[in-house]
C-alpha cells in the first residue's frame, strides 16, 4: 500500500469550512499507518454526535449542520474516511475493500473512546456507521439512519447472471444523465451505471457529480470544496471504487457480516430514527426495513426531509438539524 496526502493549501480558505482540525492514525493491518483527519466541535464533555459521511463527499457536507449542533451543546465528531478529505489516500484500487473501512473506522473509533454516541449516517456512512453500531453497541445511545442502508445483495439470485453479464458491456453515461438512470426502474438497476461511472469514465469530477445531483444550484465555490481532496487522478481511487464495493449480488464481500449486522440490529433496543429524504432515487424505500425489523425503531416519530436528493444534509441542513435535536431530545 502507498498512501499519499492531499496538500493542506488544498483546503484553504474554503466557504464555511473554519473548522480545525484533529488526526489519529490506524493501523493498515500490514504495518503501515494511515492517518484518518476529523472536526471535533463543542464542549468535550457534551454529548457526542457522530456525523459520517458517504462517497464522494467528505466532512465538508456537513459544514452547515456543526455550527448548529455545537449551539446545541453537543460535542460534533465528523471524519473523513480514508481516501476521502483531509484523510490519507491509499492509490490503488485493491487497498479499498469493505471490511478494510470497517476495520479501519473501528479502530479510530476505539482509539478516541467514543461513548453514548449519537450515529447520524448517510450513504457509505451507514453501510460503516451501522458495522460499528452492531459491532460496538454498547458505545451507541441513538442512531439516526439518513439514505442508506446495510446491503445483503439487494439483486434477486435470478436476475443476477443475466445482470452481471449486461454490466460489462454498459455504456458509461455522462453525470448529468444519472439521475434519470436511477428514477428508470424498468430495466438495468440504476446503481450499476453509478457503479460503471465511478470505475471507468475518463474524468471522476467530484465537485460535478454533487452539483448535478442536487436539488439546488450550487456555487463555483462549493464544487472547489468537494474537490479539494483530489488534486489528480492519483488520489481518486477510492472514490473510484467504493460502488463496486457496495454489496448489490449474493455472492460479492460483506454480505455474510451484513446479514450478521442485521441480527444484531433486529434486537437493538436503542432509540433508531429513519430520516430519509423525499427525493433520493438511489435509497428510495429504505427506511421501511429499518422501521419495520429494528425494535428501537418501533413508537419513533420517523421524518421524511422535504425537497431534498440524496445529500440531504447540504439540501436541507438545517431540516436535519431539527430532526436530531428532537430526536435526542425526545429520547433523553
Amino acid at each position: 500500500m502507498r498512501p499519499i496526502r492531499t496538500a493542506d493549501e488544498r483546503f484553504s480558505n474554503l466557504k464555511d469550512y473554519a473548522f480545525a482540525p484533529n488526526y489519529l492514525e490506524v493501523n493498515d493491518g500490514e504495518g503501515i499507518k494511515l492517518r484518518i483527519h476529523y472536526v471535533d466541535e463543542g464542549p468535550a464533555d457534551g454529548d457526542v454526535i457522530l456525523l459520517l459521511h458517504g462517497q464522494p463527499t467528505w466532512s465538508y457536507l456537513y459544514r452547515h449542520m456543526i455550527p448548529d449542533l455545537v449551539e446545541a451543546g453537543l460535542r460534533v465528531i465528523a471524519p473523513d474516511l480514508v481516501g476521502f478529505g483531509k484523510s490519507d489516500k491509499p492509490t490503488a484500487i485493491d487497498d479499498y475493500t469493505y471490511a478494510s473501512h470497517v476495520s479501519w473506522m473501528s479502530q479510530w473509533l476505539t482509539a478516541l473512546n467514543l461513548n453514548k454516541v449519537t450515529l447520524f449516517c448517510q450513504d457509505w456512512g451507514g453501510l460503516i456507521g451501522l458495522r460499528l453500531v452492531t459491532a460496538f453497541p454498547e458505545r451507541f445511545a441513538r442512531v439516526i439512519v439518513a439514505n442508506t442502508g446495510l446491503p445483503v445483495g439487494m439483486i434477486p439470485e435470478e436476475f443476477a447472471p443475466t445482470l452481471q453479464e449486461a454490466y460489462k458491456t454498459l455504456p458509461v453515461v455522462e453525470a448529468h444523465e444519472l439521475q434519470e438512470r436511477f428514477k428508470d426502474t424498468s430495466g438495468i438497476p440504476g446503481f450499476l451505471y453509478w457503479r460503471k461511472f465511478c470505475a471507468e469514465t475518463p474524468d471522476l469530477d467530484i465537485g460535478k457529480v454533487i452539483a448535478f445531483t442536487s436539488g439546488k444550484d450550487i456555487d463555483e465555490e462549493i464544487v472547489r470544496a468537494y474537490n479539494a481532496p483530489f488534486p489528480s487522478e492519483e488520489y481518486k481511487a477510492g472514490a473510484r471504487t467504493f460502488p463496486c464495493l457496495v454489496p448489490l449480488f449474493h455472492d460479492e464481500a460483506e454480505v455474510d457480516e451484513n446479514k450478521h449486522a442485521w441480527t444484531v440490529l433486529e434486537s437493538f433496543e436503542k432509540p433508531l430514527l429513519t430520516a430519509f429524504s423525499d427525493n433520493d432515487p438511489v435509497t428510495s424505500g429504505g427506511e421501511k426495513r429499518f422501521q419495520k425489523n429494528v425494535p428501537g425503531a418501533q413508537g419513533q416519530n420517523h421524518v421524511t426531509i422535504a425537497n431534498a436528493g440524496h445529500f440531504l444534509q447540504d439540501e436541507q441542513p438545517e431540516a436535519c438539524v431539527q430532526a436530531i435535536l428532537a430526536f435526542i431530545k425526545a429520547n433523553p
